[in-house]
């Protein structure tokens, strides 16, 4: 017998383990749902920009790689 990893739902923190959970990182449909809900409604931010501000300018993309 092997012991299963015991993991956190990212949106519920109730304990869940990955494996035959077709909602992994969630514990359910529900979660996942909501969770994808938070980032249509834009309560999730990148912090910094991925894109240059201007067009020809490459300064942000090249300071992070």
């Amino acid at each position: 017998m092997t012991e299963k990893e015991v993991h956190r739902c990212p949106w519920c923190g109730k304990p869940i383990t990955f494996e035959g959970n077709p909602y992994r990182p969630f514990c359910s449909k529900r979660c996942k749902m909501a969770d994808l809900d938070a980032w249509f409604r834009e309560e999730y931010r990148i912090s910094s920009p991925i894109w240059p501000e201007e067009p020809g300018d490459t300064e942000p993309y090249e300071k992070e790689h």
